[in-house]
């Protein structure tokens, strides 16, 4: 039965004993360490009988050793070997100098960071690659059996992911066309140029602000919350039960996503569209006295609707490339938060970076086509 940790001072012979009772442990050691640092304090010739203790742990040992070492000369310690050997481990511990770890900074480890850097690039461009064929595979088996697709999680994950979004979406890419629009007329005011607004406006709107924009707002706001939905499943080893189930996580996950983002982003990009002509509009009214006829007259003659597809070309890309980065960072995130926040953060992170470059290649690649 535990008792509390006591000790009983006696006069034996020519020295003193002290003789410990009870349990030496954290929870029932209370003070008596530190009465008996008072009782030890100074004297000299004592003994420290531990074999009448119940249990010990190195909180007693750490006790006893402290009040023995306040002692005018070492104490004699008779304990049982279990004790011992725990009172040997304790010491050595306490005596124990820590190892020093010298900071080295230098240009060697400055190159072995940027080696290490371009090493994890490589590394995750070859999982991105083999993630976004096994995500090809899945679609083709969406394609060949129709019936195995889960329709109804698509097209939720559709209006939750995509069309939710339309109002940040047009909100945003209003302002877009405003501003462009301001741009122009400031700047074009002084060539006298004021007309070539509504040009400048509709190239910038239906080549890359439509899409681009839309683009960057669904890497923030759809790829984060695939990283974290199926991250939180896989920290709660849902994506493992549906293994063993027989269930492919590509098949049930990952598909429709993709296939929400693939089928809702055209419809962003043209509301979009819709919205960033209306800015441009506002501000060549309002400040240039370019009413909705001419205005609208100027795009379709200069303009033109080959523009509006050329912008609309980019959507299924990066409607792919948001959705395979979001959903892969929220495959590859561990057992803890930490992760799942790293994880998350990279895919928000990862999908703008991809949507900028994918962008400035379609950029290069219908230059160099001349469209």
């Amino acid at each position: 039965m535990a008792s509390p940790a006591d000790f009983n001072v006696s006069q034996v012979g020519g020295g003193r004993t002290a003789v410990c009772t009870g349990d030496w442990t954290a929870i029932l050691m209370g003070e008596a360490n530190e009465r008996l640092e008072v009782a030890l304090r100074g004297v000299s010739d004592i003994t420290v009988d531990l074999t009448q203790i119940g249990r010990c742990d190195t909180s007693g040992a750490y006790g006893l050793l402290k009040a023995a070492s306040l002692a005018a000369s070492p104490p004699k310690f008779v304990a049982k070997p279990e004790v011992n050997r725990l009172l040997e481990l304790v010491d050595h511990a306490v005596k124990f100098e820590p190892t020093r770890i010298v900071q080295r900074h230098s240009v060697h480890q400055l190159f072995e960071r940027i080696g290490r850097g371009v090493i994890h690039l490589g590394y995750e461009a070859f999982d991105t690659m083999v993630f976004f064929g096994h995500l090809l595979v899945a679609t083709g088996h969406a394609i060949s059996k129709p019936h195995k697709v889960r329709w109804a999680a698509c097209f939720s994950l559709a209006e939750r992911a995509g069309l939710d979004a339309i109002p940040i979406v047009t909100l945003t890419t209003f302002f877009i066309g405003a501003v462009v629009g301001l741009l122009g007329a400031n700047m074009l005011t002084t060539f006298g140029a004021q007309v070539f607004v509504v040009q400048l406006i509709g190239f910038a709107v239906l080549r890359e602000f439509n899409v681009l924009i839309t683009a960057l707002l669904l890497a923030g706001r759809s790829a984060s919350s695939f990283a974290a939905e199926i991250g939180s499943m896989k920290m709660n080893q849902e994506i493992d039960a549906m293994q063993v189930l027989g269930v492919d996580s590509f098949d049930a996950l990952v598909f429709p996503r993709f296939f929400a983002l693939f089928i809702t982003i055209p419809v962003l990009v043209f509301a979009a569209t819709i919205a960033g002509l209306a800015g441009g509009l506002v501000v060549a009214w309002s400040q240039l006295g370019l009413g909705p006829t001419f205005f609208f007259q100027q795009l379709v003659d200069n303009v033109g609707p080959k523009n509006f597809w050329v912008g609309m070309s980019k959507a299924p890309v990066l409607a792919l490339i948001i959705a395979a980065i979001g959903c892969r960072q929220g495959m590859e995130v561990g057992g803890d938060v930490e992760s799942l926040g790293r994880r998350v953060t990279s895919a928000v992170v990862q999908a703008i970076f991809a949507t900028i470059l994918v962008d400035a290649i379609f950029a290069v690649i219908y230059m160099k086509l001349n469209i």
